[in-house]
């Protein structure tokens, strides 16, 4: 499953990583893990230029036969939780990256 992010979230500039603001605030919600695939993972260039992603996504990958309806349901509130507060979430900057890789290490703080 994907959600698209830039969508959710059009009031921050795509260089304010929104999927990245979804999938951290579905993590402080409800504990949620998703995965970013958006200007994180692939907005520095080679030269070392910032280009926005073309898509802002945050995937939710559910293994088979693994979760139960419970499980889904509580995903479904977190996620009603977080359409409460859409309108206030405001983007992040990066502070710390590594030269390569950076989605998996990188440190952030509010814009």
């Amino acid at each position: 499953m994907f959600i698209d992010a830039k969508r959710w979230l059009p009031q921050l500039d795509p260089l304010h990583f929104p999927a990245h603001v979804v999938a951290c605030k579905l993590y402080e919600i409800g504990g949620i893990r998703s995965c970013e695939i958006g200007s994180v993972m692939f907005g520095r260039q080679p030269d070392g230029f910032e280009k926005p992603a073309a898509m802002e996504l945050v995937r939710l990958a559910f293994p088979r036969r693994t979760y139960t309806q419970s499980h889904t349901d509580y995903v479904v509130e977190a996620f009603s939780e977080l359409l409460t507060e859409i309108d206030t979430l405001t983007g992040l900057r990066i502070v710390k990256e590594p030269k390569a890789m950076r989605h998996f290490t990188s440190h952030f703080a509010p814009t």
